[in-house]
This record gives structure tokens, sequence and C-alpha cells, in this order.
């Protein structure tokens, strides 16, 4: 479940961002929006290994950045899902705040997911997080 909530933008649209130009699948291009900030994204899909790895690059920060979302299964129901993000640049201030609002950005989006998969709540945890 939780490597299709990633790969399937009706399910990744109700708990990280509002929308999808496609599903995430090898060598798409894709652009993802969070239509409450006018705010959008780029994103190359490098990778995919079915229920085990998303790995795409996305233009954070001005500056391209790698992300591996890895899904490991816990007994029946459960699934661990890892998220690493490489290839920040800068230093200091800069790197800092880089690193401060991937990590705050992933583990809302992560908390959103598994209340909308193992409850089928819509935290909203986006917004509430930032409101406008």
């Amino acid at each position: 479940m939780a490597f299709q909530a990633f790969t399937d933008p009706a399910v990744t649209s109700r708990f990280w961002y509002s929308k999808s130009s496609g599903p995430m699948v090898a060598g798409a291009e894709l652009r993802w929006e969070w239509e409450t900030y006018g705010a959008s994204v780029e994103v190359r899909v490098k990778e995919v290994q079915e229920g085990r790895l998303i790995r795409f690059e996305w233009g954070n920060y001005q500056q391209p950045t790698t992300v591996e979302l890895r899904f490991t299964p816990h007994a029946e129901d459960a699934t661990f899902v890892e998220v690493t993000e490489s290839g920040f640049q800068g230093s200091g201030d800069d790197a800092v705040r880089w690193l401060n609002d991937t990590v705050g950005g992933f583990s809302t989006a992560l908390c959103a997911m598994k209340a909308l998969l193992e409850h089928d709540i819509e935290l909203n945890a986006g917004p509430d997080h930032h409101p406008v």
C-alpha cells in the first residue's frame, strides 16, 4: 500500500502535493503542484523497482537533488519507508535551512500518508503546517 501511495497521484495528492502530471514510472518527467501555495516542481523519475524503490530528481532550492524512497515490508500489513535526499549544495545557513525544510516536509508527508492508509483520514497536514 505505501509504495502505491507514492506512485499513484490519485492517492499521493490526498497527502502530499495537490496535483501531478502523471504516475511515478521510470523515465517519467512530471510536474507536481501545491495549488494552495501556487508552487510547483519538475520531477524526473530515475528508477522504480516495484514495491521496493523510487528514485527521482527534483529542482528543490534551484539545484536538483536526488530523493530515494525505500520500502521494506514488515509483518503482513506494515511497510517501513526510508527517505534519503542527497545532492544539496551550499554551506552554512543555506545547508541547514535546506536540511530542515526537507526533513520537515518528508516527516509531514509520511505522517499524513500513514493517517490516510491506516484510517482513511486526510490530515491536510501540508496546508496546516504552512498556512497561507
